[in-house]
């Protein structure tokens, strides 16, 4: 039975009890009230019950939140983290990739300027040897007296028409 249902019945057999006049007091049955007590006595415990168990079970509902909110906060952090190391290895990375371009980009012109060295000396070897061929060309005709027919003459002549290019101009 109801705790409350109790108390109630308690209160309306006192209101509806005889007055004592000219005091504030009032005749009640003694075997009804008894029985009212003695049933409230059964029922506080049941309720009592009740009530800690409603409390345990709310308890238990707020551990399982508890821990559940700590278990998705976790989750949260665990996210973060990867995310801030994935961010922290792409940037790196990138740095990474910028330095490996840079030094590429550096070494192609330290190529470029070693070829460019190698073909200018190459070519003034090439023409300084050219020059040693064609002088010693005319003096050895020269040295032998042949006198030169109008097609050696030619050649000559276009052999020196060719232009000797500057060593230093890197138009070539």
């Amino acid at each position: 039975m109801d705790i409350l249902h109790l108390v109630d019945r308690l209160e309306d057999m006192i209101n509806n009890s005889r007055a004592i006049p000219l005091t504030r007091n009032v005749v009640i049955d003694e075997d009804r009230f008894i029985e009212i007590i003695d049933q409230m006595r059964i029922s506080i415990p049941d309720e009592i019950k009740k009530a800690q168990q409603l409390l345990a079970q709310r308890d238990r509902v707020l551990a399982q939140a508890q821990e559940e909110g700590n278990r998705t906060i976790q989750l949260a952090k665990q996210k973060a983290e990867e995310f801030a190391g994935r961010d922290a290895i792409v940037e790196a990375a990138q740095t990474r990739a910028e330095q490996i371009i840079a030094q590429s980009r550096v070494e192609a012109e330290n190529i470029r300027t070693d070829a460019d060295e190698y073909v200018m000396d190459a070519l003034g070897t090439i023409e300084a040897e050219l020059s040693r061929l064609l002088n010693q060309t005319r003096n050895g005709i020269a040295a032998l007296g042949i006198e030169q027919d109008s097609r050696l003459q030619e050649r000559a002549v276009e052999m020196e028409s060719y232009p000797v290019d500057d060593p230093q101009d890197e138009t070539l």
